[in-house]
């Protein structure tokens, strides 16, 4: 609950033209990497050194810390985003639970049902859950679209949509692949003696910080540069094909070490670092923005549920990425890498030319730089 209805909040401090929206939402994508990054570390040393508890404990006072914040500084919110775009009313109430339970039971008699048919290892469980990430969001999208809550121009909105989802799926099915791909590929083919002696303490699990870390990097400057360009920054669609254009070459950057020196040699942590380099500024082009032209596509009456879909497409992403994993191993660590770092820089160029027909269905006031982008 709080994800979409926060994000739907800093969407609503912006008006449609306004050109600074891109730029609110790569600050506000700032801020959930520095958790990110300080979590691990001030959590795990709390953990270690006064246990369990505590370590959950901090966790919790930083939450509090948050509603302190949030509690002081909601004055200063626009006053669309104190109120609900379609409050729940008192007689959709009952039919909500009754929805609910409806699909809490069918969850249950599948489980039940996978036991009685020996369906029960990990893997059939992540493929149940592969299916429910991807079902989702296609009914979710049926729903909006026949919704009579929705207008004709709403709809249209929607429809426009849809490919910048499937985009952001395939980004993340990409992205993910950073703790687990890379994770193996850093526990198993990096040489940690060319690592110079004062980072000697560098583990290889301690690439993982490296996603927020260049998020944080990257940030005031995308944020300035959205501002500067203002209204003549490219237009969603591009930015988002640009993106999907970056993770590919990150992949392709991998193929790159086993191509040249065979995968039985250790390479050097450059290549991973140069990985996650690429991946991130793909990432900004893609989630602060997917944050940004939700809140613009989103119909009215389901302006929170539409910022759920966005973070439904990073749901699929995964469950994509947990069947594409099964594929990699260091013998085909070449043709895995260059195969869907090429896949996603060929849906990047195929959404180029998608651009002129979705901005067509932008909001007349949030096209920016529109047809030329």
């Amino acid at each position: 609950m709080l994800k979409p209805n926060v994000s739907s909040m800093v969407g609503s401090l912006y008006k449609q033209d306004d050109p600074r929206r891109d730029s609110g939402f790569s600050i506000f994508v700032f801020g959930i990497n520095v958790g990110s990054f300080l979590a691990p570390i001030l959590v795990g040393w709390t953990q270690q050194s006064f246990g369990f508890h505590a370590g959950f404990s901090l966790a919790a006072v930083g939450m509090l810390f948050g509603l302190i914040q949030f509690h002081f500084g909601q004055k200063d919110l626009s006053d669309n985003s104190l109120y609900a775009p379609d409050p729940l009313q008192h007689e959709e109430v009952r039919p909500l639970i009754f929805k609910v339970g409806y699909a809490v039971i069918a969850l249950a008699l599948v489980i039940v049902l996978m036991n009685l048919m020996g369906w029960n290892s990990i893997n059939d469980y992540i493929n149940l859950l592969t299916v429910v990430a991807i079902v989702l969001p296609i009914t979710y999208f049926v729903i909006m679209s026949t919704s009579p809550k929705v207008t004709t121009l709403e709809r249209s909105r929607v429809f426009a949509y849809i490919p910048l989802f499937l985009a952001a799926v395939l980004f993340w099915a990409i992205e993910e692949q950073g703790s687990i791909v890379l994770a193996t590929f850093a526990a198993d083919r990096v040489n940690y003696a060319d690592l110079p002696s004062w980072l000697s303490w560098f583990k290889p699990a301690m690439f993982q910080s490296m996603n927020p870390l260049f998020i944080m990097l990257y940030t005031p400057f995308f944020a300035w540069l959205w501002t500067a360009w203002g209204k003549r920054q490219p237009s969603a669609p591009m930015k988002f094909s640009v993106g999907l254009m970056f993770a590919g070459a990150s992949f392709l950057l991998m193929a790159v070490p086993g191509a040249i020196w065979g995968t039985g040699m250790k390479v050097s942590p450059l290549w991973l670092v140069g990985s996650w380099a690429l991946v991130i500024i793909g990432e900004m082009l893609i989630s602060p923005v997917g944050l940004s032209v939700t809140t613009k596509l989103a119909p009215h009456a389901f302006m929170s549920q539409m910022m759920s879909m966005w973070f439904l497409s990073s749901a699929a992403g995964s469950a994509l990425n947990a069947q594409l994993v099964r594929l990699y191993n260091p013998a085909n660590e070449v043709g895995y890498f260059f195969l869907f770092g090429a896949a996603s820089v060929a849906l990047g160029i195929v959404l180029i030319f998608l651009v002129p027909k979705l901005i067509n269905s932008w909001p007349a006031s949030g096209r920016h730089c529109s047809k030329k982008a």
